[in-house]
């Protein structure tokens, strides 16, 4: 190898990594910027932002066929796959080329469309050559996770990158996961004329959601395709005239045999880390190979921070640019005192299936083990828009602190789910964090937000904490009228 090129800044990843690449460059700090896909990293090219793109003509599709229920029928709608991929390639195309003009333009801010690795202590090596520098920063993302099922490498199968480029729809679908992205791609390809099989192995659809969030959309989900939650998929191969999986029931042990035209493989997210080998700098792992960091975003290395994916925690693009700006600013430091902490309590997510799915903040499962909390529930139907919209099933929830009257956690399903949450996000990270302005202020009649409100006006004691309450200690927070 050559000599050792020196950087003010080196950045493995592009996606929120480019956030501080741009800062530095901007700040006159010479940056060595890695990666080996395109630039813009997983959020531009194969995750958040194509998949949003073609989820809008799913929507739309989906909204027609309900729309029934309230006296207008649009007929059958006519899908043209091609253009809604066609749509979503330039989009994604035009970004990229926009980002690679830009550094070509930025001198003093070099890209390195390769792989990179940790070849000693602030080391990295890539394509025979050496780079270092006293700052580096690991945004270096997360891949898809491949199930180690038998058959499945000889049956051959999709995942939710080579999903995006498909030229036709297959007839018929099996998704093999039951988490964020099986089910938006289970709403998506069942909305173009698929018919799709989920197969989750976790006994709770979105697992990570409130259990009778779960519930609702396994239900209405239901409507449209064919949902199984706890089986276990263990074998794959190819039949005649498609594929087949073969699944076993995780309480009762039988087996059962799905076939499709194609195999959707969408079970979550694995680390990078034996692509970019921390360890060979010192940097700490965990057992699944996500690197270890402080409140601050620091490594167990001096100067070397990371966010994203590449921390395993909250795997939101939103999140890693977020970090990214508190890395940043850590890294630019001159003491403590200037250090800023990463927030954690008021995370918000969404899942763009249909009904649309919008959280933040804790679940009352979670939230009843460390607060006295109020429950709120209201149903869409409970405001005259959502009844309206004819929907009679999609609800919020809220879980606040009895005592503080702080907001713990949010989360809603049914149209405009994220709507209703975001603005909860920003009370949680305002002033005291509580309920109270939104209590004192009025809402827009007849709006959808008004069912928020009435979730507020709801309380009850948390699951499980009944007997710590009287009766006047939570009819005080009555508020709906």
């Amino acid at each position: 190898m050559k000599d050792i090129e020196e950087y003010d800044l080196i950045v493995i990843g592009s996606g929120a990594g480019l956030n501080v690449a741009s800062d530095a460059y901007s700040a006159g700090m010479k940056v060595a910027l890695f990666d080996d896909g395109p630039i813009g990293g997983t959020c531009l090219n194969r995750g958040c932002i194509p998949t949003k793109i073609i989820l809008y003509p799913a929507e739309i599709i989906a909204s027609a066929a309900h729309a029934k229920r309230v006296g207008v029928d649009l007929g059958k709608p006519k899908v043209d796959f091609p253009l809604i991929m066609k749509r979503m390639r330039s989009l994604i195309d035009e970004d990229v080329s926009g980002m690679m003009n830009g550094i070509k333009h930025a001198k003093g801010l070099d890209f390195f469309n390769e792989p990179a690795r940790f070849v000693g202590n602030k080391v990295i090596g890539s394509s025979g050559r050496k780079f270092s520098a006293q700052l580096i920063l690991i945004a270096a993302g997360s891949r898809e996770t491949i199930p180690d099922i038998k058959g499945l490498e000889e049956a051959g199968y999709l995942t939710s990158t080579t999903a995006l480029e498909l030229k036709k729809t297959p007839k018929s679908l099996v998704i093999i996961g039951g988490g964020y992205i099986a089910t938006e791609f289970g709403h998506f390809f069942s909305a173009m004329g698929t018919e799709v099989t989920i197969l989750g192995r976790n006994r709770h659809l979105v697992p990570q959601e409130e259990p009778e969030i779960s519930e609702e959309l396994k239900v209405r989900l239901s409507e449209r395709m064919e949902v199984h939650t706890g089986k276990e998929v263990f074998k794959a191969g190819k039949k005649l005239f498609g594929k087949y999986v073969t699944a076993r029931d995780r309480d009762t042990g039988e087996e059962h045999t799905f076939t499709a035209e194609e195999i959707l493989v969408a079970v979550g997210r694995g680390s990078n880390s034996d692509i970019f080998h921390p360890e060979a700098s010192g940097i700490e792992v965990d057992g699944k190979g996500w690197v270890k960091v402080d409140r601050y975003l620091r490594t167990n290395v001096e100067g070397i921070y990371a966010v994203g994916d590449a921390i395993g925690r909250n795997m939101f693009r939103h999140t890693a640019n977020y970090e990214s700006g508190v890395a940043w600013n850590n890294m630019m430091a001159k003491n403590e005192e200037d250090l800023e902490e990463i927030d954690e309590h008021a995370v918000p997510h969404a899942v763009f299936t249909y009904p649309e799915i919008a959280s933040v903040g804790m679940r009352e499962e979670e939230a009843v083990k460390e607060h006295l909390v109020m429950v709120g529930q209201a149903s869409y139907t409970d405001a005259i828009k959502g009844y309206a919209m004819d929907e009679p099933t999609s609800f919020v929830k809220v879980i606040v602190d009895a005592k503080s009257r702080v907001i713990l956690g949010a989360h809603a399903i049914g149209p405009h789910a994220t709507a209703m949450v975001q603005p909860l996000v920003y009370l949680m990270n305002a002033g005291k964090g509580t309920y109270m302005p939104l209590i004192r202020a009025q809402t827009i009649h007849p709006a959808m937000e008004e069912i928020m409100v009435r979730a507020f006006g709801n309380m009850r004691p948390g699951r499980g904490q009944e007997s710590k309450f009287g009766h006047h200690d939570y009819g005080e927070h009555d508020h709906s009228h």
